[in-house]
């Protein structure tokens, strides 16, 4: 494999879908040693066959607002490799949702998947529909508009697509109360992220914040530290920060900021219960301003209008926004102001310029496709739970996605190991692809 002229030919064959492209190349990068060391991958073309999709729907979603004015949108869904199992990966409602965006999430979710040992392969879907100040109706009616058009190519032994950004339970219970209306079946297994009561999973709305402190709180045993008292800062205020937040709190450590597209909240003495909970009140406004968290506690919590978490003095960053929310210049801010440790938490949150700063820096840097992925993990565990007609307590499930996450870990030094240090970035993309190149040579050329 010459990386080179993949990313060549791929520029040429797909022009302008920038995420995708960045997504592709930084996996390459990384795996072109250990994969050129195995001609049998080069002769079944496996690069070639992975990194195009299996399958891109895409289709118009209308729908009727409070109004009564009739809106179009455009849906998608990625089925990229199932050579692991059934395809799995969010939906993600947000104006900016595009094919090169689905695309680089769906290939990034190849090997997130890959990573936890669950037999899930990748996929990603969403809409460029903008939930942010619509109605409760307003969002049914688009959910039941989508799903319309979604349901004949989804299904537990399928597709099973669960929330991201702009999808959350309220929108997965339209999805669902769509589908099984549809389909007339009660396959729970065919969303995950469900509320609890009707399929869904204890935990699962926390897990992909707590899998990624548990993944950060081996990060910093490793440099024979603790968790106690480290400044932690997020960006975002949805599920994933809600539940990094909440987890970072349990093992001692201090949140003192977090943020939204309006600004930055820094919050000096660290989060607490009560603000934490009302992340989940913001998250359901559909305001998506962070200032609400300074108005609601004005004592404890400073906010800015204009400025990132990355402004605020950290020892460990974690991004758990939107891809390539922290530029190179955010993480020079970083490294200035002392960070010790950064984690994606969103995927690809960093942009290869920060990335690279960190790396220079010698800062141990996580990458989002391992420490994001107690997400997918614990959807994965719902299917389990669904596929029994069984539920597991709280305590089950956090004990099954801590072993996974610390699993990840440990795939991830052992293939990124290189003397004292650890590169994680190539950790993570060797465990992930030498699952599914495995998988895909065994089943033949499909």
């Amino acid at each position: 494999m010459k990386v080179k002229e993949i990313m060549k030919a791929l520029e040429a064959k797909h022009p302008g879908e920038k995420e995708y492209l960045q997504a592709v190349e930084e996996v390459l990068v990384s795996i072109e040693k250990v994969y050129n060391e195995h001609p049998e991958f080069e002769k079944a073309k496996i690069i070639e066959r992975l990194v195009e999709p299996d399958r891109i729907f895409t289709f118009r979603v209308t729908w009727v607002n409070d109004k009564g004015e009739v809106c179009t949108n455009l849906g998608y869904r990625v089925q990229y490799n199932a050579a692991l199992g059934a395809y799995k990966g969010g939906l993600r409602f947000h104006p900016a949702v595009n094919v090169s965006m689905l695309k680089f999430l769906g290939f990034e979710q190849i090997f997130k998947n890959s990573l936890t040992n669950l037999p899930l392969g990748g996929g990603k879907g969403g809409a460029d529909f903008d939930p942010t100040g619509k109605s409760d109706a307003e969002i049914m009616r688009f959910c039941q508009a989508f799903m319309y058009e979604l349901w004949r190519n989804i299904g537990p032994d399928q597709d099973s697509p669960a929330g991201d950004v702009g999808v959350g339970g309220r929108e997965i219970g339209y999805l669902y109360g769509a589908y099984k209306k549809l389909a007339r079946e009660h396959s729970t297994g065919a969303l995950t992220g469900k509320s609890y009561g009707w399929g869904g999973s204890l935990i699962r709305p926390e897990a992909t914040g707590f899998g990624a402190m548990y993944y950060v709180e081996r990060m910093v045993k490793e440099k024979k530290e603790t968790m106690k008292d480290k400044k932690i800062a997020l960006s975002g205020f949805g599920n994933v920060a809600w539940g990094a937040a909440t987890k970072a709190v349990e093992m001692g450590a201090k949140v003192i900021a977090i943020s939204g597209p309006d600004g930055v909240c820094e919050i000096k003495d660290g989060i607490t219960k009560e603000m934490i909970d009302y992340m989940l009140e913001m998250r359901a406004s559909n305001r998506n301003k962070v200032e609400d968290m300074a108005t609601k506690f004005p004592k404890a919590a400073k906010f800015t209008a204009g400025k990132k978490s990355w402004t605020v003095k950290c020892d460990i960053a974690m991004p758990c926004a939107f891809q390539n929310e922290l530029s190179e210049e955010d993480a020079d801010m970083l490294i200035k102001n002392g960070v010790k440790f950064v984690a994606e938490v969103s995927n690809m949150g960093c942009q290869p310029g920060a990335i690279a700063a960190f790396q220079k820096a010698k800062l141990p840097f996580a990458p989002g496709k391992a420490v994001n992925a107690g997400g997918v993990a614990t959807s994965g565990l719902e299917i389990c739970q669904n596929a029994g007609h069984i539920n597991w307590t709280a305590e089950e499930v956090d004990v099954k996605l801590h072993k996974i996450m610390n699993d990840i870990y440990d795939m991830c030094v052992e293939y990124g190991k290189n003397g004292k240090t650890i590169d994680y970035v190539k950790g993570a993309n060797i465990a992930g692809f030498m699952r599914v190149a495995k998988a895909m040579l065994a089943q033949g050329i499909i």
